[in-house]
């Protein structure tokens, strides 16, 4: 990026400007002290004048290009006038003047090449016009013309490059910024996962304990034993939400924390021992498939067993009724899951986490979810679920 000169200018800044308004001046009374004779003297009045005003400018080139570049042709015009020669070294200042001009001027890229070309026609037309030509002044004339016009070209390409590059730079920036985005992205994406996990669990295992613990205490007094059992049962419903909640939030924990006891993602395999649980805590559930069962994907194989445990953890807590039907049907390309009841709640089909969790779920596993009253009676949930592509027979 180049300075404008609005903001202050770094220390090594000011010395680079001392020492290229000094080399120019320099440059400027050694162009003096050529004479039109072609010979030797000690510069001029005429050669500080022009050297004191052309570089007085200089350091406000950065500012102002385009009043620096006038200002020093302006003095390059006034070279001829003055009695002294044309030459590149005593328009020094124009050529830098003409350098920053194409390298930090804002004007259009159209509107250069025209400042810039006005620029040599001035300066070279001052000899013309106050003596006469010969073969010697039209070669430095046409050095003259041809060094403000290599700064401008020059200028104008270390200015595409710095461009160039801020390009580069910005787009490494954005693509950095992008990355983490991402990262944010996917962070978000596996606490609303987690998050998932835990409510299924918590919600299936703390209604199960719920409606035990309820027929413990319904039993307690009449039936002893069958309360003995319930409270057993309990005990083994608590074991396993500890154990589920502990496997969950252990994802949660860091790269050094120590590892405890992973057990596999829950799927349809374990299907009668989450039937057995609901079971227990009071609820009949029948269960049919329909077609040859096929292994799902471990992503699918999970959605497929969360949606029938929060199904039936929904009519555990919502429906007024003791049963519940459960049925698979296996497609070519996907397995159908419904889960139905013959309740007369009205809060099963309230919306809530649990329908919206389960419809998350079948949509990212590529699915989808429908649930509603059915018009017989009843609440019914069915999943479509993708099942991977059949081997055929002749593979290994």
């Amino acid at each position: 990026m180049t300075n404008t000169g609005r903001g202050p200018r770094p220390r090594g800044a000011w010395w680079r400007e001392g020492a290229v308004t000094a080399t120019a001046f320099v440059l400027c009374l050694l162009g003096g002290v050529v004479q039109v004779d072609d010979t030797l003297t000690a510069p001029p009045a005429a050669a500080y004048v022009i050297a004191l005003v052309s570089c007085a400018v200089l350091p406000l080139r950065h500012r102002a290009p385009l009043a620096a570049l006038a200002a020093t042709t302006a003095s390059g015009v006034l070279v001829a006038p003055l009695g002294l020669l044309l030459s590149p070294l005593i328009v020094a200042p124009a050529l830098i003047t003409a350098y920053s001009y194409a390298l930090t001027a804002r004007t259009e890229r159209r509107a250069a090449g025209p400042v810039l070309g006005t620029s040599v026609v001035l300066l070279v037309a001052s000899t013309p016009l106050f003596g006469g030509v010969s073969w010697q002044d039209a070669s430095r004339m046409g050095s003259v013309a041809a060094f403000p016009l290599m700064a401008g070209v020059l200028g104008h390409s270390v200015r595409n490059r710095r461009a160039y590059l801020a390009a580069v730079e910005e787009r490494a920036r954005r693509a950095e910024e992008s990355r983490d985005g991402e990262a944010r992205r996917r962070v978000a994406e596996e606490r609303v996962r987690i998050a998932r996990e835990l409510h299924d669990l918590v919600a299936h295992q703390i209604t199960l304990a719920n409606a035990q613990a309820t027929v413990a205490a319904h039993l307690f007094d009449i039936r002893p034993e069958q309360t003995r059992k319930s409270l057993s049962e309990l005990v083994e419903t608590t074991g396993h939400a500890l154990d589920e909640l502990r496997s969950t939030v252990g994802l949660l924990r860091q790269s050094g924390d120590t590892a405890g006891p992973a057990e596999p993602a829950p799927g349809l395999s374990r299907l009668p021992t989450l039937l057995a649980s609901f079971r227990s805590a009071g609820l009949e559930v029948s269960v049919e498939q329909d077609g040859t069962a096929r292994p799902l994907a471990p992503g699918v194989d999970l959605t497929a067993y969360r949606i029938v445990q929060e199904a039936l953890t929904n009519v555990t807590k919502h429906a007024a009724t003791g049963t519940a039907r459960v049925h698979l049907a296996w497609n070519r390309d996907r397995v159908t899951i419904t889960v139905a009841d013959d309740g007369e709640s009205e809060d099963e089909g309230a919306a809530g986490y649990g329908l919206i969790g389960m419809r998350e779920r079948a949509t990212a596993a590529g699915g989808q979810l429908s649930a509603g009253r059915r018009p017989e009676g009843g609440f019914l949930v069915s999943a479509e679920l993708p099942l991977p592509p059949a081997r055929s027979g002749g593979a290994p």
